[in-house]
């Protein structure tokens, strides 16, 4: 008995010294970005926005690549982290892609793009986007990069590079990565995303600029706390931007239900999950607009695979235009969550 309790007290101290020696190594290899950082633009082009003309936006959060129907995800409640296979990675991706093409929009915003994660088998989906989008300028900033994630035991998350993506027809004459307030506590923020946005400046020919945000905020932070500090950092930003005489534009996934929406127009049956959290009404800047496809949900939840009927559905994904910018149209496009966990959404627009 002696022996086995000894033996059972080596194996328990040999166990935390692994998560100690774990702990270490994330705490010294945590990514840190700086506040703003100033983004690589490639392929730029030439052209400038012409006032009166009419621009279109796409924006799509692509779970990279892996969060397809079929795919469920182990911190929303599932058991998954990963894309099944390579193969079905590179199959969502092509078919991403290929969509992004057809609609043929003059800006693109994408999140959760992989360039070098074990979850989606380390397929490099910027660089194959990239070249797939030959016409656009583009430019990404990291949000997710840890060196291993350990959980799920079964079949772990593993390391991540990640981003957000932006494409455009016209010259981004300046690019940034701006760092939102508020993280989480240690240990947990090792493991979590540094979340950002990333700004794009693009002129206009009436000597103002077209600013273009690509935004993907916090989720799982209790009582939505880090999200307040997100959604203030944001507001404060494109109402000093507004103030210049700029055009603004937000899009992306807010994680919130976006406003002139409601999840429970969407046939399910579930219940309504602990983290989404409807974006509060005091946030919204004095005459700017929300464009959103009410009609057309834009998540799904992923404690399962997707289900017609089944699964909670919102609208999460959209955009926020300033007072000097006219709407024209705006659409969701319902693709049945076959190639990620959201569905995209394109805006028409006309800069007064």
């Amino acid at each position: 008995m002696k022996k086995f309790s000894k033996n059972l007290f080596k194996i328990f101290g040999i166990l935390i010294g692994f998560i100690a020696i774990y702990l270490l190594f994330m705490t010294l290899t945590d990514y840190r970005p700086k506040d703003i950082i100033s983004l690589k633009i490639e392929n730029n082009n030439e052209e400038i926005v012409q006032k009166d003309l009419e621009i279109s936006i796409l924006s799509f959060n692509i779970g990279y690549c892996g969060m397809d129907k079929g795919r469920d995800f182990f911190m929303d409640g599932g058991k998954g982290s990963r894309s099944i296979s390579e193969e079905k990675t590179l199959d969502n991706l092509f078919s991403i892609t290929e969509f992004i093409k057809k609609a043929n929009t003059s800006i693109v915003f994408l999140q959760e793009v992989d360039i070098d994660s074990t979850r989606s088998f380390h397929v490099d989906e910027y660089a194959y986007l990239t070249e797939n989008l030959s016409d656009y300028s583009s430019t990404f900033a990291l949000n997710f990069k840890v060196p291993w994630i350990p959980v799920p035991i079964h079949n772990p998350h593993g390391s991540v590079k990640s981003g957000l993506a932006t494409y455009s027809t016209y010259k981004i004459e300046e690019a940034n990565r701006y760092q939102y307030p508020g993280e989480y506590g240690w240990p947990k923020q090792l493991a979590m995303l540094d979340r950002c946005f990333v700004e794009s400046r693009i002129k206009v020919d009436n000597d103002r600029e077209l600013v273009l945000v690509n935004s993907h905020l916090s989720v799982f932070d209790d009582g939505g706390e880090i999200r307040k500090q997100q959604l203030e950092f944001l507001k404060n930003y494109i109402t000093k931007e507004y103030g210049k005489g700029n055009y603004i534009v937000v899009g992306g996934d807010w994680n919130h239900v976006i406003q002139g929406t409601d999840p429970y127009v969407f046939k399910c049956k579930q219940k309504w999950p602990e983290w989404l959290m409807k974006i509060p009404k005091d946030f919204t800047p004095k005459g700017f607009i929300w464009a959103s496809d009410a009609k057309v949900p834009s998540n799904r939840t992923v404690d399962i695979p997707y289900e017609k009927g089944v699964n909670f559905l919102s609208v999460i994904d959209g955009f926020l235009v300033s007072p000097n910018i006219e709407v024209k149209s705006v659409k969701g496009y319902d693709l049945g969550f076959e190639y990620s966990d959201h569905n995209p959404t394109i805006m028409e627009l006309i800069l007064k």
